[in-house]
């Protein structure tokens, strides 16, 4: 780990200005996965701003019923807080399944929505090759070992797969990021708060570097506790998903109403499956119902010789969820 320089910001107008006068800036929460990427050398900044101390750790109801989490609430308290636990199941169970206790006890929301690939290649310095670290280098996981890597959404350049449990659930919760920056508010829609690689697979969001993260919103969800996360990993604990699932489902009788289907684990960000969606709107909930409209979206997986596991997996594991969502299972 290279020496830095490190400040504590008492604003947020005050951590912005240093991430513009200072490119090279980090911002600090919990620390758990980036001070991992600094004793690596994965991450060498010049600078960090421990953001702590600012305004950011609550929870709070939104007028039109929905929740607001602010950036540097601890995963630990938004899996435990009585109105996520109440209105947000789904999300206190993704929240649940990551990680550790002790890791939980420090990790923030903000920097769960920041977190990094676990891909093989890119945590290890000692392979040059890796688009993520050096842009135009290669991706060595192309030819190499790719067992946990993508089989939606990658591309030539990377196959890299986002790692997080807690935004898969708040891709299936509609989630809105909150952010701040010199030239003013913006809202992003989680959907497109994360980017595919392409041909830049170094630059993984929509934040621009001069920006701060202030909350999570969450709408009213439409599907109160009909809702599961699913989480395939290779032991029981501190281990991350080869495949995972979050689904949500209305009904009406037995009719979907609506439903959401978001797939971690397999892609570079959290996958949601719409052609399944589609294909479930208006059917009676039933097992045949689900396995045609999983089977649609499995239709356009792109697996490689060393993960083609993860199609019978993950189909498997999204049926599971969403019948246990819609009460079948």
């Amino acid at each position: 780990m290279r020496p830095f320089q490190f400040s504590q910001a008492g604003t947020i107008n005050a951590a912005i200005r240093v991430l513009q006068e200072h490119p090279s800036t980090r911002l600090l929460g919990g620390g758990t996965n980036l001070v991992d990427l600094m004793r690596e050398g994965i991450e060498q900044p010049d600078r960090l701003v421990d953001i702590q101390k600012l305004p950011l750790d609550k929870i709070d109801m939104l007028p039109e019923g929905g929740v607001r989490i602010g950036a540097t609430v601890r995963n630990t308290e938004i899996a435990n807080h009585p109105l996520i636990r109440k209105n947000y199941a789904l999300l206190a169970k993704a929240l649940l399944s990551g990680a550790s206790p002790q890791v939980r006890n420090m990790a923030t929301a903000g920097g769960n929505l920041m977190q990094r690939t676990r891909c093989y290649y890119f945590m290890d310095p000692g392979f040059h090759s890796c688009n993520k670290r050096v842009p135009g280098s290669g991706c060595s996981a192309l030819e190499g070992a790719h067992r946990i890597h993508a089989i939606f959404g990658g591309s030539e350049a990377c196959i890299a797969v986002h790692p997080s449990d807690m935004c898969v659930a708040l891709a299936a919760l509609d989630a809105v990021v909150q952010v701040e920056g010199p030239r003013g508010h913006r809202s992003i829609p989680i959907h497109d708060f994360y980017r595919l690689p392409g041909n830049t697979p170094h630059i993984e969001t929509e934040l621009v570097a001069d920006e701060i993260i202030t909350s999570i919103n969450l709408p009213k969800s439409p599907f109160g506790d009909r809702a599961e996360y699913l989480k395939v990993r290779d032991r029981r604990s501190f281990a991350f998903a080869l495949v995972s699932c979050a689904a949500g489902i209305a009904l009406e009788g037995s009719v979907i109403r609506d439903v959401r289907l978001v797939f971690g684990a397999v892609a570079p960000k959290p996958w949601r499956a719409l052609r399944a969606e589609r294909a479930l709107i208006g059917k009676r909930m039933s097992v045949d119902a689900v396995s045609d409209a999983v089977d649609l979206e499995m239709q356009t997986a792109v697996p490689r010789a060393g993960n083609k596991y993860k199609v019978p997996l993950l189909k498997r594991t999204a049926m599971r969820a969403l019948l246990a969502a819609g009460g079948v299972a």
